[in-house]
């Protein structure tokens, strides 16, 4: 008995020591450099915006009906703000959109999602707001949280249907809205997923629809989730994407998938500081003060599967944040952008916070400005677009 326990323990050692040892997986990190003054990647200083209206987040996308569609984060027409500086930190009235052939001139369409006609009730609650509180900016903001943010519009090919997505304001999460009337002017509806509660939990919630007909929501900003046939829900829970952050990665917003060369391109935002040696990084410490952001600046990483694991992240588009990228009819690539005032870099504009184009190019597998084409675009503008 004792020779075969002696036996068994030796056997049950020499197959605990011929397991394989799984090496440990270092995690890999993107370049934190920010390139600040590479005039290739700036956008272009011929860029201004395509008309006269206060807008964040500017959205373009192509339709099939061979406009342009546009939209935004927009303030409340006629409201009155102390400081004179136009916002929508605390509340807006909905969703408006605009509609050009040509992206030179463009036509009002009005407001196509609003609270009081259209919200569910967890869209119209609201949060209350503390007695002088105030925004990043120092604007003395009202009563209470209730703005739609950061708008897109759809179009489903394989199911030819419209759909919007937005998200609000004081942590109350984003949602995804459908055309009943099958025109992208509305009206819309929220769809089954969030009839009662938000279908991500988050701010700038976006979609992408691939080649086979598959539609994703891509939530802020490293989640993503599948959505089911119908387009009425998520077909599974969000999960993070497979990316090489930044160490540690910093606040990031604004993402956007797009499809380029077969390959996947995941779009980011991300603010640059400056460092003590005068050079510029990513990284920060979110919690010091906004004075020290200086360019809200897009990068690109890319992937062979919508999941990831996705590249290195590189920096593509300098000062030109929350956008995304769309083809026009041509079969040539934009990017939109909204001349952010926070930053250092947002001191240069005469005007902030209006819709503007940026001609972009695929230049050796990366993304960039294409600054030839944006001196003859903005060269061939109506003069009142200027």
């Amino acid at each position: 008995m004792r020779l075969f326990s002696t036996i068994t323990f030796c056997l049950w050692c020499f197959a605990l020591c011929c397991q394989t040892v799984k090496p440990t997986v270092l995690q890999e990190y993107s370049n934190p450099a920010a390139p600040v003054g590479n005039k290739a990647l700036t956008v272009s200083a011929a860029v201004t915006p395509v008309f006269d209206y206060w807008m964040r987040d500017t959205y373009v996308m192509t339709g099939p009906d061979g406009y342009y569609y546009m939209t935004g984060t927009t303030a409340t027409p006629g409201r009155v703000f102390p400081t004179g500086n136009i916002h929508c930190w605390d509340y807006n009235d909905g969703l408006y959109l605009w509609r050009s052939k040509d992206m030179k001139q463009w036509e009002a369409l009005g407001l196509i999602w609003s609270f009081d006609k259209d919200a569910a009730m967890w869209q119209k609650k609201g949060k209350p707001l503390e007695h002088g509180a105030k925004s990043p900016n120092k604007d003395p903001l009202d009563s209470f949280y209730r703005a739609v943010w950061a708008p897109e519009l759809h179009y489903i090919k394989s199911q030819k249907k419209w759909l919007l997505i937005a998200c609000l304001n004081g942590g109350a999460g984003s949602f995804v809205l459908e055309s009943i009337s099958g025109k992208p002017q509305g009206p819309y509806k929220n769809i089954q997923g969030n009839e009662s509660k938000p279908i991500f939990g988050n701010i700038d919630l976006s979609m992408f629809e691939d080649e086979n007909g598959e539609v994703y929501l891509v939530g802020h900003n490293h989640f993503i989730a599948k959505m089911n046939h119908e387009l009425t829900d998520i077909a599974e829970p969000f999960r993070r994407l497979k990316e090489k952050p930044y160490n540690p990665d910093p606040y990031i917003e604004g993402v956007f998938i797009a499809k380029n060369n077969g390959r996947y391109q995941l779009l980011q935002t991300v603010w640059s500081v400056k460092k003590t040696d005068g050079s510029f990084t990513y990284l920060r410490n979110d919690k010091k003060d906004l004075n020290s952001l200086y360019s809200y600046d897009v990068v690109v990483a890319e992937s062979d599967n919508i999941y990831g694991p996705y590249s290195e992240r590189y920096p593509a588009i300098l000062e030109g944040g929350h956008n995304n990228i769309f083809k026009d009819k041509q079969g040539q690539w934009w990017s939109t952008t909204f001349f952010n005032p926070r930053g250092e870099m947002g001191k240069k504009y005469p005007v902030t916070c209006r819709p503007g184009l940026v001609p972009v190019k695929w230049e050796n597998g990366k993304l960039m400005p294409d600054h030839e084409r944006a001196n003859k675009f903005y060269q061939s503008l109506p003069a009142k677009s200027k």
